[in-house]
């Protein structure tokens, strides 16, 4: 793959002096090959085949209502052509497709043949859809199968394909085909990436303007860096905030931009922010395990916030299976008699994995035994796996949409801090991988007392008993906001459960000054998800503020602020971000 950019370069020049004909060609191969490769990768799965068989099966058992759906298909797709063929002979109008931002130009409607290549896909994906709910098969099954239907039909949609796109056929033309030049020369450069571009990333650079607040790397260990940030204020609370991000990306979800950095607006607050930047890891560390990721990790930075700050206790925040990972550790250090925080706050984070969202489609016996057995032995999973069935999870939204811009239409996509963040995943260690797709996506053993050994302890949510602020968001499709609530009710403590806006990543980056979204809050009891959001109330704005109210009441009492970072046992090693922040992943192709 080195030669890639080469390649790029020089697929560009080739199709400048090419006819418009031959580059549109060139560049629907390249398309074509790389809608292959993405469906080649989903039926790759493990269960993929088991999933198909069952289908069969399931609607071998119902051959009438099979065939009178493949009739109704048939007269569906046979009156487009008739309606298409000879509009003034079919006596109607056809109905309008229910809205789609892929079809939204005007020319899929104003030009018959697109018109009618809309319609045939719409009556399609229908009919797929129509044939998976017909099958006599179970919940899990079914949902599983729907969801690889809609990738397959996601995939196949004709705005994903030159001469099936009438935005890019006139924008090829307009341009003299300048336009299908510039795609071809970008679908190869992120071939070489191994991934879509989502943001232009020159644009970016981690320690320039993207991670930015000022600090010093404290701690290092082969597994983190633990961060230090300078104090805003003049005066601090006594109590550090120990932040603990995911593993499966860089920290700096939370320090994006000082305009919309979580750090900054905390050490505006007059906190004390201690952040853990976890490892891109290497082969040298293919052996770590799910408990060396709880020691070397959460505990090892939470022994060193407490020494550099002086206090016994610490105020905890973790994010994503940050959450998962700092929830864990806390109930191992509650077993063996220590209790290191004040507080916990948990965003869009999983205990209870009961209802893990889309990312369930992915995770069966089949796929987990297949990573064990992979990973026996130890080796490393690469972040960007992960990232791309992340990505797949809203496909329209996180891959076609650029396929379409990037390569259909020559486009280089806009610089966005946050796109450019999801594009820098992180390698996990294989071992700690599988083990925590068994015992927490498949298993789901963490919310049962007892019933795992971590740290060589048993362990039990229950026994955290701290104080918690739960942070879900109504449309996240990794973390279901009604599975955080679950999440919630295994604290056994007092818990403030806030649902924010948007998703996953919009819904926790929400700076007060935007100004935009909302969330909402309730009293929190013995009550189901729905009977919590009935008796709940609507607030604007951001979360921000309202969480540090909360924190703040835990932070204990205001004190001069540290002149500078460290103690005398944690001296300053470097200047924040660190370097393990710095290391970009080496990325696969789709």
């Amino acid at each position: 793959m080195s030669n890639e950019p080469h390649r790029a370069s020089d697929a560009a020049s080739a199709a400048a002096g090419a006819s418009i004909g031959e580059t549109a060609a060139a560049l629907g191969a390249t398309q074509a090959r790389f809608c292959a490769d993405w469906l080649q990768a989903i039926g790759a799965a493990p269960e993929f085949a088991a999933l198909f068989h069952a289908l069969v099966a399931a609607l071998s058992r119902d051959p009438a209502r099979v065939q009178a759906l493949q009739q109704r298909y048939y007269a569906e797709q046979l009156a487009l052509w008739r309606h298409f063929a000879a509009p003034a002979a079919s006596g109607s109008e056809l109905p309008e497709p229910e809205s789609d931002a892929r079809f939204r130009a005007r020319e899929w409607r104003e030009l018959p043949w697109f018109d009618f290549l809309h319609r045939s896909y719409v009556v399609a994906a229908g009919w797929q859809r129509d044939l998976i709910a017909l099958a006599a098969t179970d919940a899990a099954t079914r949902r599983k199968l729907a969801f690889y239907a809609q990738q397959f039909a996601d995939a196949a949609s004709p705005s994903n394909f030159v001469a099936t796109n009438p935005e890019a056929l006139k924008l090829a033309f307009s341009s003299g085909g300048e336009s299908l030049a510039r795609g071809l020369a970008n679908v190869l450069a992120d071939a070489a990436k191994g991934r879509v571009s989502m943001s232009d990333e020159s644009a970016f650079e981690v320690g320039r303007n993207v991670a930015v607040t000022p600090g010093a790397v404290v701690y290092r260990n082969e597994l983190i860096e633990l961060l230090q940030y300078r104090p805003l204020t003049a005066q601090v609370h006594r109590r550090a905030l120990l932040i603990v991000p995911p593993c499966i990306n860089k920290y700096y979800i939370l320090d994006l931009r000082p305009e919309n950095s979580f750090v900054r607006y905390a050490l505006e607050q007059g906190l004390t922010v201690f952040m853990i930047s976890w490892r891109d890891v290497p082969a040298s560390c293919a052996q770590l395990t799910w408990d060396d990721y709880l020691e070397r990790g959460v505990m090892c930075a939470a022994e060193a916030v407490r020494s550099i700050s002086g206090e016994a206790r610490l105020n905890a925040l973790g994010f994503c299976v940050g959450g998962t990972l700092l929830a864990a550790a806390l109930a191992v250090l509650r077993r063996k008699r220590k209790r290191p925080a004040a507080s916990l706050t948990l965003l869009a984070s999983l205990l209870d994995f009961a209802d893990p969202g889309e990312i369930g489609a992915y995770v069966d016996e089949a796929y987990v035994s297949a990573c064990e057995r992979e990973f026996a032995a130890g080796g490393v999973f690469p972040g960007a796996r992960l990232a791309a069935a992340f990505a797949s999870l809203r496909a329209n939204d996180l891959v076609w949409r650029y396929v379409v811009d990037n390569y259909l239409k020559g486009r280089l996509p806009p610089p966005f801090d946050l796109l450019y963040w999801n594009g820098d995943s992180a390698n996990l260690a294989g071992r700690m991988y599988a083990y925590y797709l068994r015992h927490m996506y498949l298993e789901n053993a963490l919310r049962i007392p007892d019933a795992l050994t971590m740290c060589g302890v048993p362990v039990d949510l229950r026994r955290i008993g701290l104080p918690a602020y739960v942070l879900a968001t109504e449309a996240d499709h990794i973390v279901p906001w009604r599975s955080a609530y679950t999440s919630a009710r295994l604290l056994a403590a007092d818990v403030t459960f806030v649902l924010g806006g948007s998703g996953h990543i919009a819904g926790i980056v929400n700076p007060p000054q935007a100004a935009r979204r909302g969330f909402r809050t309730g009293e929190f009891g013995a009550g189901d998800s729905e009977t919590w959001l009935r008796a709940s109330w609507m607030r604007a704005g951001s979360w921000w503020p309202h969480w540090a109210k909360w924190v703040k009441a835990h932070a204990g009492p205001l004190v001069m602020a540290p002149e500078e970072p460290g103690n005398a046992r944690y001296v300053a090693i470097e200047a924040a971000p660190g370097r393990y922040v710095r290391k970009r992943a080496p990325t696969t192709t789709v």
